[in-house]
């Protein structure tokens, strides 16, 4: 059995929420001015929705104003990454970061890497959903792996950056079912917007991505859901997952935030402070619940825990699939 989900990746743990604690009225003395967030991908993509959701809800409680955000896409993350590292502006900045990060830095062999900024906050967890045009002769997890199995080469997979979690489900999958993963045709795209647009194109096969980057046009008929990747199905949504389609893997991925190594204690301790005060509005919870994301918030200290042992997970996993020696 391969599994990420509960265990192994504990995605989903939810130590120590209470840690930092603000006043209730008004939730901060004082709002963060001028904040931008950097997410490093095309608009549409997993990054880009939870920053924008995220500047709405910091302006809308008034923790922060002059919310900007900002989109530098290429080699799974690391491009913005780079620019994110290398930029001085002196207005307080935040990167939007996550699993495919992690995994565009082991795949890409980047020169930065994550050790060059300082963790600020895990905010959530979703499962990944894999898609067919309406109009396709597979029908079910059934028909993708009995042509997986007859021919990788002839079943091309959208998805996301090279080593994300897109990039490492697929090749999980065919593991899985007894198929070489060096032998999948995997497709990189900048964001879960350009893996739609591949898809309903009929330019690839299958299309792999958050649920939500899919979520509309699912539910207007135009792409067929085969399975969801998480290892409960999701409420109120009628795809099965994976272990129903006889595929033994359950997988999530998780996103969060990050500062400049330089930047000083007070403003770590003030962002850190702004993002605590976000995840327990109303408003954050309904962004949860609207886009179907899970709550895995953890403070600073935590959420530098989970990483350093999250690179060392995403790494065995890369090897384990072939993307990396």
């Amino acid at each position: 059995m391969i599994t990420m989900d509960r265990r192994q990746f504990s995605f989903l743990t939810t130590a120590a929420v209470a840690s930092l604690t603000v006043g209730a009225s008004p939730l901060l003395a004082e709002e963060v001015k001028g904040l931008e967030l950097l997410a490093p991908s095309a608009p549409g993509s997993g990054y880009d929705q939870l920053a924008r959701s995220i500047q709405i809800v910091l302006q809308e409680k008034k923790l922060a104003s002059g919310v900007q955000v900002q989109n530098v896409a290429g080699g799974g993350g690391t491009v913005g990454l780079s620019q994110f590292i290398t930029s001085r502006k002196r207005a307080p900045s935040i990167l939007v970061f996550g699993f495919a990060l992690v995994g565009g830095i082991i795949t890409t062999k980047s020169a930065v890497t994550l050790n060059e900024v300082v963790p600020l906050a895990r905010l959530m967890g979703e499962a990944n959903v894999i898609v067919v045009p309406a109009s396709s002769d597979i029908k079910t997890m059934a028909d993708l792996v009995a042509k997986l199995k007859a021919n990788p080469q002839a079943v091309s997979w959208a998805g996301g950056s090279i080593g994300g979690i897109d990039h490492v489900m697929v090749g999980l999958i065919a593991k899985a079912v007894g198929v070489d993963p060096t032998k999948v045709n995997y497709v990189v795209h900048a964001g879960g917007g350009e893996v739609l647009a591949s898809t309903l194109g009929g330019h690839a096969t299958v299309g792999i991505s958050g649920f939500e980057e899919f979520r509309s046009q699912i539910e207007a008929g135009k792409l067929r859901a085969l399975a969801i990747s998480s290892s409960e199905r999701m409420p109120g949504v009628k795809v099965p997952t994976l272990k129903e389609g006889d595929v033994d893997l359950a997988i999530m991925n998780w996103r969060g935030l990050a500062v400049h190594a330089w930047t000083s204690e007070e403003e770590k301790k003030a962002l850190a402070e702004m993002i605590a005060a976000m995840v327990k509005t109303e408003e954050w919870k309904a962004v949860l619940q609207k886009r179907g994301w899970v709550d895995t918030y953890l403070p600073p200290a935590e959420f530098t825990s989970f990483l350093k042992q999250e690179q060392v997970r995403v790494a065995t996993a890369l090897k384990d699939v072939g993307l990396t020696q």
